[in-house]
């Protein structure tokens, strides 16, 4: 979840959402509108390079931070990992940067934290997501600028950096999600957003991930749902979803990746409510969004493919003026992941597939940042406490 500067991936002042139904889906050079990107009426499906995985419908996961934690002294990332196995999930996801891996020059790999955490999550019995961005500064065009996630020069180098991670780690990770919402300029360079050089990006990682470990999933990056209507802040998520489809992308990727805030809504709240209310004139303010996207897959040929959820919840944030106003408590958080869980069981099998919530707290967050409020944990040592919804999720029926 966004930082307050990252306030425009998700989450629009209340004054905008109004003017969300006046927006045009209209383009035309030389205008900062996102282009349209309509799916044709019926495709066929695009061959598939390798068998695509099918996973239990939904299954489990949630992210965690173990990656400056890994040291035997502090214990917190043992400590979190018990947490995820804990209650009752599968999957732990833990982002993975680039740069922390192949800091100084191309070829040379330190795995020294990844190790203990593919440790960690083995003798757990948890399966590892790994989600992989932030280049270093020497695969950009110009090492000497400061970008905090964009894509490399040459997408070639990522590629050989994901086939090198899967070649150590065959049978190891269970799957890999390339990159985070490149549908927003701030994550990919602050460049347009481009979903013909995702594709490229997401191509190389797939390529070489099957050439060294054909049985790891390889997850599309979930993206930002959004209506900012300028293409040098964001595109609309679904056209980004399209502009993959129109590009090739659909063989380079076995699973779909959606994020799935559910804002101010119940899970059961539909787009069509949220569309029809003349406060908010937008289908993706709702958890339940994910069937619009699925609906496009569909549109595309792409059916036969699960959709895995990323991430998904709620926040409680009453500090922050960006947030607050949509906002729940901490026993409405516990109550909408168990019901938003329970939907999904109940209505989106079998293409549903990995739904991860956010998160086991990073121990570094303070009240500060607004990702501490989206979490289900509060940091703490030796102990971290235990907020409503980690229990209630704990409880639940798997």
């Amino acid at each position: 979840m966004p930082t307050k500067s990252r306030l425009l991936k998700w989450w629009l002042p209340i004054g905008w959402l109004v003017l969300l139904g006046l927006i045009t889906f209209g383009w035309t050079p030389g205008t900062a509108h996102a282009p349209t990107l309509s799916p044709a009426a019926t495709k066929t499906p695009a061959p598939r390079l390798y068998p695509l995985p099918r996973l239990p419908s939904p299954d489990y996961g949630i992210q965690a931070f173990l990656w400056w934690h890994t040291e035997s002294v502090d214990f917190i990332g043992t400590r979190d990992a018990d947490l995820v196995r804990d209650m009752g999930f599968t999957w732990l996801k833990q982002q993975v940067g680039w740069r922390d891996i192949s800091h100084y020059r191309r070829g040379e790999y330190d795995w020294t934290r990844l190790d203990e955490i593919v440790k960690m999550t083995r003798d757990r019995g948890l399966k590892l997501l790994v989600r992989l961005d932030h280049q270093p500064s020497w695969a950009q065009a110009d090492p000497a600028l400061s970008i905090a996630n964009g894509p490399p020069r040459d997408p070639a180098l990522f590629g050989e950096f994901c086939g090198a991670m899967a070649q150590r780690y065959p049978g190891r990770i269970g799957a890999y999600e390339i990159w985070n919402e490149p549908n927003l300029a701030r994550e990919w360079g602050n460049q347009f957003p481009d979903p013909v050089g995702y594709v490229a990006l997401l191509k190389a990682c797939y390529l070489a991930i099957k050439q060294a470990d054909p049985a790891a999933i390889v997850i599309s990056a979930g993206m930002a749902p959004t209506r900012y209507d300028d293409l040098s802040i964001a595109m609309w998520d679904d056209k980004f979803y399209q502009g993959m489809y129109d590009a090739g992308g659909a063989p380079y990727f076995d699973i779909l990746g959606v994020h799935a805030p559910g804002w101010m809504n119940a899970p059961e709240v539909s787009p069509d409510e949220t569309e029809a209310d003349p406060n908010l004139q937008a289908r993706y303010l709702t958890f339940r969004y994910v069937e619009d996207i699925r609906k496009l897959m569909v549109a595309n040929g792409d059916g036969d493919k699960q959709i895995a959820i990323t991430e998904m919840g709620w926040t409680s944030d009453a500090v922050h003026n960006d947030y607050r106003w949509y906002a729940v408590t901490e026993e409405q958080k516990a109550d909408y992941l168990v019901r938003a869980y329970q939907y999904a069981k109940a209505h989106w099998q079998p293409w549903i597939g990995l739904m991860s919530a956010i998160y086991i707290c990073n121990p570094e967050w303070t009240e500060n940042n607004e990702e501490y409020w989206w979490a289900i944990t509060r940091p703490g040592i030796p102990k971290a406490e235990l907020l409503p919804a980690y229990l209630a999720l704990q409880k639940m029926p798997k």
